[in-house]
């Protein structure tokens, strides 16, 4: 089999299906299991701690406690099953449908912003479709910008035509993704664009473009969230939040109220926690939208030190094989995939939970692959299918 890349060559008739699945150089063998294991087990316990959270709110569940539990495990399927799908079709597979799936991300959070989009959460960057189901299509942008990135920046050093991108190539891959980026900043985003500068910051560096672009985006980034702020463009409740960070005491009942809470949960964990749905500050519902946003306070209040420990560690994990496979990969262009990704999960990661500790703002980013929400934990997947199909079409030698 040669479509997607690789090389199944040498299965004579007398191979049996086991023998190839375990052969070598069959695909099973060359996925990233570490990374794979990882990725699995923090759903796992996102399962559980979304139940935790969820099982005595009637509002949310009705007469089924294990509800939300059951539809993250649905969600975690999916994502595998697009997991899968990503590295059968593969990553330069993809490369040559960039267009395609640029046009349907923008397309679709453009559809936010006409009558089609609802507020969820305080968040205007949601498409109901009906059923229960809903789409924040911003997830998505995350990996249309990566990959539309990547194709714009490798072109020509892939082909052998530079060492480096030049000027007018960075400039193309900045505008690819400053449209989806200013579109969602209308909704307005703000997690979701700052996750996304940050991915646009990583893929400029693992491009080898000139460090003059690097600085001169950070020196954007600053002067552009200083107009944001004295533009008006943020709505009140980002403003507070904004504010509650940069002062903890302020409005402890009002807008500081979800940090304090988070802190007061994480904090009486201890070192192996109250026990699962033992947790006062969670069985209480203290802590609003502890299923997403927060889900890390239930793991610090009822798993304790330990299980928030692990779940670092996991995170950790994944994060390491990922750098492993972008150091490894002999194109420019996986390497630029495999290192925007690498900027979404540990940005991501680093602003969930550190808001939950109260060192970062709030921003209503979720957890990767523990948080509840279906948008969410498909992208994260797929990223995972991405940087999986990096590692298992790398030439054997390599």
């Amino acid at each position: 089999m040669t479509g997607n890349g690789f090389s199944v060559s040498g299965y004579g008739p007398e191979r049996s299906g086991v023998s190839r699945l375990l052969a070598r150089d069959s695909i099973v063998r060359r996925l990233d299991w570490p990374m794979l294991i990882a990725a699995i087990a923090l759903s796992a316990i996102g399962t559980a701690l979304v139940y935790s959270a969820t099982r005595n709110r009637t509002e949310l569940v009705g007469d089924d406690p294990y509800s939300f539990a059951l539809k993250h495990v649905l969600n975690t399927g999916i994502g595998f099953a697009l997991m899968i799908g990503t590295v059968w079709l593969g990553h330069r597979t993809l490369r040559t449908a960039v267009p395609i799936l640029y046009g349907i991300s923008v397309f679709l959070v453009l559809l936010v912003l006409t009558p089609l989009g609802a507020t969820i959460n305080g968040a205007h960057a949601w498409i109901v479709l009906g059923g229960g189901f809903s789409l924040q299509p911003s997830e998505f942008v995350k990996i249309t910008i990566i990959l539309g990135m990547a194709m714009l920046l490798a072109a020509r050093v892939d082909a052998g035509d530079r060492e480096h991108p030049d000027h007018r190539t960075v400039v193309q891959a900045l505008g690819l993704a400053a449209v989806p980026i200013a579109i969602v900043l209308l909704m307005p985003d703000l997690g979701s664009v700052m996750v996304m500068a940050m991915i646009v910051l990583g893929v400029l560096l693992a491009s080898g473009a000139s460090n003059r672009w690097v600085f001169g985006l950070l020196g954007t980034g600053v002067a552009g969230g200083v107009a944001i702020w004295q533009l008006g463009v943020l709505d009140d409740y980002q403003i507070a939040r904004f504010a509650a960070f940069a002062n903890p005491a302020l409005d402890p009942a009002g807008v500081g109220y979800n940090t304090n809470q988070a802190r007061i949960a994480i904090g009486s964990g201890g070192l192996t926690g109250t026990g699962l749905t033992k947790g006062s500050q969670t069985t209480g519902q203290f802590v609003p939208e502890q299923q997403t946003d927060f889900v890390f306070t239930v793991a610090g209040e009822e798993l304790g030190f330990v299980g928030a420990g692990a779940i670092l560690v996991l995170l950790g994990v994944v994060l390491w094989r990922a750098c492993r496979i972008a150091r490894e990969t002999t194109e420019l262009y996986g390497t630029i995939v495999a290192a925007g990704i690498i900027a979404w999960f540990a940005f991501q990661s680093f602003e969930n939970i550190g808001m939950t500790l109260g060192i970062m703002p709030v921003a209503g980013l979720p957890l990767p692959f523990v948080s509840y929400g279906g948008s969410s934990m498909f992208a994260v997947w797929v990223a995972v299918g991405l940087l999986q199909s990096i590692k298992v079409q790398r030439p054997m030698s390599a």
